[in-house]
């Protein structure tokens, strides 16, 4: 049975890729700063709490890190943890830059210390591009950051790349554009737009105020891009890939389509505010997934429009 170490396990994209992992197979342990204070919400959600051994674990800590490594001997380790937030990222930049970038860091090292042979893998973030305008960004699109947590992210991405070239471990960043899910927190957007649609739509009279509604990702779902994850793992060679739907749409599609579904028009509840801007923000964000699709056979299933119809009706049922 394989072994699999999931960091940051109590988000979104280590719920799904738990799951995943679980119907493959694997044992697989959840780590968490603080297993025994962690809620796991979005593994109770998914009905797997109970299928997961659970770990403390800081990976800001490299003691920590070694121990839980020694203890646990993965097959398999995903760092999905660290500060999340592009938005709290410019609140809060050393604590993002430590727990991304030094997280990060000390992974490798404890990898490379302990001369197991795990793979290992990386989440990067379509952040560390920048603002590239119209251009579709792939693997060989030069890095330019524009917040603390993109800064991190390509700090991470270097560190896989460079250990992978130094040591010859087997290490892999998957560089995702924006995925989403019910199991999204409201801080983040979509799902403030799904919360606040839903309650209007049962009789909250409130308004939806938002920052930029202008600007333009690609979107896609997250259960999708999780096994993206897995794959680059399984590959007789670590290499980094773009993951993305390889569609852009403006954020104001994504509110149409979540009004659309609960009946509602968006323009009569949706106003927007200048001090929700963020001091630099990326206009538009495009995608080419190409790698991907011929080297590890991935592609997206749902596009936004899927996705939003999917947050919608999954809130409905909660």
């Amino acid at each position: 049975m394989k072994k699999a170490l999931i960091c940051g396990v109590s988000g979104q994209d280590g719920a799904y890729l738990a799951k995943l992992l679980l119907e493959k197979g694997y044992k697989v342990f959840g780590g968490s700063r603080d297993a025994q204070m962690s809620s796991f919400s979005s593994l109770k959600k998914l009905n797997i709490r109970q299928d997961i051994e659970t770990v403390s674990i800081s990976i800001s800590d490299f003691r920590s890190v070694l121990q839980t490594l020694q203890r646990t001997k993965p097959d398999e380790i995903y760092n999905l943890a660290g500060q999340s937030s592009v938005g709290l990222s410019f609140e809060q930049p050393v604590e993002t830059l430590e727990s991304v970038s030094v997280g990060t860091l000390n992974l490798l090292e404890a990898i490379r210390f302990t001369g197991q042979a795990i793979r290992f893998y990386n989440a990067g973030s379509s952040e560390c591009f920048g603002d590239t305008g119209s251009l579709a960004a792939d693997e060989m699109t030069p890095f330019r950051p524009r917040s603390p947590y993109g800064v991190a992210k390509a700090a991470a991405f270097w560190q896989v790349a460079n250990y992978r070239e130094a040591y010859q471990l087997h290490a892999s960043t998957g560089i995702l554009f924006n995925h989403e899910s019910p199991l999204r927190p409201e801080r983040f957007v979509t799902q403030k737009i799904v919360a606040s649609a839903y309650r209007i739509a049962n009789g909250s009279e409130e308004m939806l105020t938002l920052g930029n509604i202008n600007i333009a990702r690609d979107w896609g779902w997250a259960p999708d891009y999780v096994e993206a994850m897995w794959l680059m793992l399984q590959q007789e060679q670590a290499d980094d890939f773009v993951i993305a739907t390889g569609q852009t749409y403006q954020l104001r599609d994504f509110i149409r389509v979540v009004f659309d579904t609960v009946g509602l028009n968006w323009e009569e509840h949706v106003k927007t505010d200048a001090s929700f801007f963020r001091p630099t923000d990326i206009a538009e964000g495009h995608a080419s997934p190409i790698k991907a699709r011929e080297k590890l056979g991935w592609v997206a299933q749902h596009n936004m429009e899927e996705v939003g119809r999917l947050m919608v009706n999954d809130f409905g049922n909660h």
